[in-house]
Protein backbone atom coordinates (compact mmCIF):
# COMPACT_ATOMS: atom_id res chain seq x y z
CA UNK A 1 0.00 0.00 0.00
CA UNK A 2 1.17 3.59 -0.87
CA UNK A 3 -0.07 5.46 2.53
CA UNK A 4 -0.81 9.28 2.45
CA UNK A 5 -0.53 11.67 5.60
CA UNK A 6 -2.73 15.11 5.26
CA UNK A 7 -3.09 17.93 6.69
CA UNK A 8 -7.08 18.37 7.30
CA UNK A 9 -8.67 22.08 8.14
CA UNK A 10 -12.54 20.95 7.97
CA UNK A 11 -14.27 22.26 10.74
CA UNK A 12 -15.64 18.82 12.61
CA UNK A 13 -12.12 17.24 12.15
CA UNK A 14 -9.15 19.45 12.40
CA UNK A 15 -5.91 17.44 12.40
CA UNK A 16 -2.92 15.05 10.81
CA UNK A 17 -5.30 12.47 8.88
CA UNK A 18 -4.06 9.25 6.98
CA UNK A 19 -4.75 7.54 3.79
CA UNK A 20 -4.22 4.65 1.69
CA UNK A 21 -4.10 3.31 -2.03
CA UNK A 22 -3.42 -0.57 -2.95
CA UNK A 23 -0.05 0.01 -4.81
CA UNK A 24 -2.16 -2.11 -7.66
CA UNK A 25 -4.39 1.05 -8.36
CA UNK A 26 -1.64 3.69 -7.97
CA UNK A 27 -1.99 4.19 -11.94
CA UNK A 28 -5.88 4.70 -11.54
CA UNK A 29 -6.17 5.76 -8.58
CA UNK A 30 -9.23 8.02 -9.04
CA UNK A 31 -12.36 6.86 -6.04
CA UNK A 32 -9.65 3.69 -4.82
CA UNK A 33 -7.79 6.15 -2.13
CA UNK A 34 -9.47 4.72 1.72
CA UNK A 35 -9.29 7.32 4.58
CA UNK A 36 -8.51 6.19 8.17
CA UNK A 37 -11.37 6.78 10.24
CA UNK A 38 -12.35 5.55 13.47
CA UNK A 39 -10.09 2.62 13.64
CA UNK A 40 -11.22 1.73 10.10
CA UNK A 41 -10.19 2.23 6.26
CA UNK A 42 -13.24 4.26 4.72
CA UNK A 43 -13.61 3.95 1.03
CA UNK A 44 -15.17 6.43 -1.51
CA UNK A 45 -18.24 7.24 -2.16
CA UNK A 46 -19.33 7.34 -5.97
CA UNK A 47 -22.23 9.97 -7.22
CA UNK A 48 -23.56 9.54 -10.34
CA UNK A 49 -24.68 13.07 -11.60
CA UNK A 50 -27.68 13.58 -14.00
CA UNK A 51 -25.53 13.84 -16.93
CA UNK A 52 -23.65 10.86 -16.22
CA UNK A 53 -20.39 11.93 -14.72
CA UNK A 54 -19.20 10.06 -11.73
CA UNK A 55 -17.44 11.82 -9.18
CA UNK A 56 -15.97 9.87 -6.13
CA UNK A 57 -16.39 12.00 -2.43
CA UNK A 58 -14.39 11.21 0.33
CA UNK A 59 -15.18 10.73 3.95
CA UNK A 60 -13.29 12.89 7.02
CA UNK A 61 -10.78 11.11 8.61
CA UNK A 62 -10.37 10.93 11.96
CA UNK A 63 -6.90 12.72 12.38
CA UNK A 64 -4.62 10.47 14.19
CA UNK A 65 -3.16 14.11 15.82
CA UNK A 66 -6.44 15.52 15.99
CA UNK A 67 -6.64 20.14 17.07
CA UNK A 68 -7.12 20.39 20.62
CA UNK A 69 -8.05 24.09 19.59
CA UNK A 70 -8.94 24.35 15.87
CA UNK A 71 -8.40 27.41 13.05
CA UNK A 72 -12.02 28.61 12.73
CA UNK A 73 -13.95 29.07 16.03
CA UNK A 74 -14.15 32.17 17.53
CA UNK A 75 -10.27 33.01 18.84
CA UNK A 76 -7.30 33.32 17.46
CA UNK A 77 -5.67 30.80 19.47
CA UNK A 78 -4.46 27.49 17.69
CA UNK A 79 -2.82 24.43 19.04
CA UNK A 80 -2.45 21.62 15.80
CA UNK A 81 -0.25 19.68 14.32
CA UNK A 82 -0.09 19.94 10.15
CA UNK A 83 2.22 19.66 7.76
CA UNK A 84 3.40 16.06 8.94
CA UNK A 85 6.45 14.88 6.51
CA UNK A 86 7.46 11.05 6.61
CA UNK A 87 10.48 8.69 6.01
CA UNK A 88 11.99 5.65 7.03
CA UNK A 89 15.05 5.77 9.09
CA UNK A 90 17.11 2.72 8.82
CA UNK A 91 19.07 3.68 12.14
CA UNK A 92 16.15 3.62 13.88
CA UNK A 93 14.52 0.80 11.74
CA UNK A 94 10.91 2.32 12.29
CA UNK A 95 9.23 5.38 10.29
CA UNK A 96 9.65 9.02 11.78
CA UNK A 97 6.79 11.68 11.21
CA UNK A 98 8.56 14.95 11.47
CA UNK A 99 4.92 18.42 12.19
CA UNK A 100 4.81 21.77 12.19
CA UNK A 101 2.89 22.65 15.35
CA UNK A 102 0.59 26.08 15.09
CA UNK A 103 -0.30 28.22 17.72
CA UNK A 104 -2.49 30.84 16.57
CA UNK A 105 -4.81 31.59 13.11
CA UNK A 106 -1.59 33.53 11.64
CA UNK A 107 0.34 30.23 11.61
CA UNK A 108 2.84 31.46 14.00
CA UNK A 109 5.06 28.09 15.19
CA UNK A 110 5.35 27.03 18.46
CA UNK A 111 7.76 24.35 16.68
CA UNK A 112 8.69 21.32 15.27
CA UNK A 113 7.50 17.94 16.56
CA UNK A 114 8.57 14.32 16.06
CA UNK A 115 6.99 11.15 16.59
CA UNK A 116 8.05 7.65 15.48
CA UNK A 117 5.99 4.04 14.36
CA UNK A 118 7.42 0.77 13.21
CA UNK A 119 4.84 0.24 11.11
CA UNK A 120 2.83 2.31 8.32
CA UNK A 121 -0.23 -0.51 8.63
CA UNK A 122 -0.65 0.98 12.41
CA UNK A 123 -2.19 4.37 11.74
CA UNK A 124 -2.91 4.26 16.05
CA UNK A 125 0.46 3.27 16.47
CA UNK A 126 2.61 7.13 16.40
CA UNK A 127 3.71 7.71 19.70
CA UNK A 128 2.38 11.17 21.17
CA UNK A 129 4.66 14.14 18.85
CA UNK A 130 7.75 15.58 20.92
CA UNK A 131 9.07 18.75 20.32
CA UNK A 132 12.55 19.03 18.83
CA UNK A 133 12.95 22.97 17.99
CA UNK A 134 11.26 25.55 19.40
CA UNK A 135 10.04 28.09 16.44
CA UNK A 136 11.07 27.35 13.01
CA UNK A 137 9.51 27.45 9.84
CA UNK A 138 6.91 25.52 7.92
CA UNK A 139 7.38 21.97 6.24
CA UNK A 140 10.10 20.11 7.91
CA UNK A 141 11.65 16.96 6.51
CA UNK A 142 14.67 15.10 6.50
CA UNK A 143 17.07 14.30 3.16
CA UNK A 144 19.22 11.21 4.24
CA UNK A 145 23.28 11.95 3.18
CA UNK A 146 23.91 8.41 3.93
CA UNK A 147 25.45 5.48 1.32
CA UNK A 148 21.63 3.73 0.73
CA UNK A 149 19.71 6.10 3.08
CA UNK A 150 19.88 9.61 0.97
CA UNK A 151 16.66 10.52 0.16
CA UNK A 152 13.04 12.48 1.65
CA UNK A 153 11.74 9.27 1.76
CA UNK A 154 15.07 7.39 3.24
CA UNK A 155 17.36 8.58 5.62
CA UNK A 156 19.94 7.29 8.54
CA UNK A 157 21.51 8.46 11.64
CA UNK A 158 22.46 11.24 10.42
CA UNK A 159 20.33 13.66 7.53
CA UNK A 160 19.99 17.39 6.09
CA UNK A 161 16.95 19.18 7.76
CA UNK A 162 14.98 21.09 6.03
CA UNK A 163 12.53 24.07 6.82
CA UNK A 164 10.75 26.17 3.97
CA UNK A 165 12.64 23.96 1.29
CA UNK A 166 15.70 25.19 2.89
CA UNK A 167 19.08 23.30 4.68
CA UNK A 168 20.97 25.21 7.62
CA UNK A 169 21.63 22.12 9.68
CA UNK A 170 21.85 18.48 9.95
CA UNK A 171 19.70 16.30 12.42
CA UNK A 172 20.72 12.93 14.54
CA UNK A 173 18.82 10.60 15.34
CA UNK A 174 19.63 8.91 18.80
CA UNK A 175 18.40 5.47 19.81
Amino acid sequence: DLYIFFSQYNRRSQGVGIARLAWADRDNPSGRVMVFSNGIWLPARSFVFPNGTVRSFYPSAVPIFPAREPWNDDDTEVDAFWGPAVHWNVYLEQYVMLLNHAKDTNWKQDGIYVSFNPRLDNPTGWFTPVKILSGGRWYPQVMGIEAGAGTDKVAGRWARFFMGGSSEHMIQFIK
